[in-house]
């Protein structure tokens, strides 16, 4: 089964820009989406400190970087990758 793998960043910047919330993600996605995504935080991606990447909070969703991340920005590209990439057995 492809999965997809979800990582928030938690830093102080992301975590004040709303990150926190982020982490509640499984909560909104349907159940069988649900299972084909893990979900990680992580400490801090190191993205915002130059400006170069856009705005925080950042995730990234496989290898796609996602910035002033909402769940709904996530879950679209959730779904996106899903559809681009089957399950496989």
């Amino acid at each position: 089964m492809k999965t997809v793998n979800v990582v928030i960043c938690t830093g102080t910047t992301c975590y004040v820009m709303g990150a926190g919330h982020l982490l509640d993600l499984k909560e909104h996605l349907d159940e069988d989406v649900a299972q084909r995504v893990n979900i990680t935080g992580a400490s801090c991606l190191s993205l915002c400190k130059d400006g170069e990447y856009g705005k925080a909070p950042f995730v990234r969703v496989n290898d796609k970087l996602i910035t002033e991340a909402t769940i709904p920005k996530i879950i679209q590209e959730i779904q996106r990758q899903l559809q681009n990439n089957p399950a496989t057995s």
